[in-house]
């Protein structure tokens, strides 16, 4: 069986691609390789995702990329938001060395790059938790990414997530709605949903 990538496999071949993408305005060049998710480019739905998310009503803090590869969400926001510290978990090891080199590569220092399989290692709260949930690790896995989020949210702090209305878009939305009391659909592009809840 092939490896995933939301699996760890340090024995995989590497086959290193290294390509540069404008995110919010930001030229980024990036570093990719075998055994991580979408190695060939950023997949669309995490650029409908970076490009969707406003600050305007985020209130002060810091953020948390749940899943976060090797790293496009994170990073891109990390940039643009060079006054809060970005946090950016994975489980995938290999995923992690890239998200690191990628930071080093674009000048990025407001960023934490750790080991947790979804908040297992995050103690601390913040104004936005941003994902791109790994639909393949399994039903459970995007239910605990969602739901779990509440207790890593400060007093307005918002969950903003992407997935396919094919993935389970609508169960997500109504598990947001239960979990938050409240949930909006920000964007519908070709499939992917944006999906937005605030901790009132």
């Amino acid at each position: 069986m092939a490896n995933q990538y939301f699996e760890n496999s340090t024995d995989l071949e590497h086959e290193f691609k290294k390509f540069n993408f404008t995110l919010r305005g930001h030229n980024l060049t990036f570093t990719s390789d075998s055994g991580v998710f979408s190695r060939q480019t950023i997949d669309y739905g995490s650029r409908v995702l970076i490009e969707s998310i406003k600050f305007d009503e985020i209130p002060a803090g810091n953020i948390l990329d749940v899943g976060c590869g090797y790293g496009p969400i994170g990073l891109a926001l990390a940039k643009e938001q060079n006054k809060r510290q970005v946090v950016m978990a994975d489980v995938n090891l290999r995923a992690l060395d890239l998200a690191r080199d990628n930071a080093k590569a674009n000048g990025i220092k407001n960023v934490d790059i750790l080991e947790s399989d979804a908040y297992e290692k995050i103690t601390d709260k913040y104004a936005l938790v941003v994902s791109n949930p790994p639909v393949r690790a399994g039903k459970k896995v995007v239910t605990d990414i969602l739901k779990n989020s509440i207790d890593h949210l400060v007093d307005g702090g918002e969950l903003w997530i992407v997935l396919q209305k094919k993935q389970g878009a609508p169960s997500a939305k109504k598990l947001m709605k239960e979990t938050f009391g409240n949930v909006e659909v920000v964007t519908r592009d070709k499939g992917y949903y944006i999906l937005k809840s605030c901790l009132n």
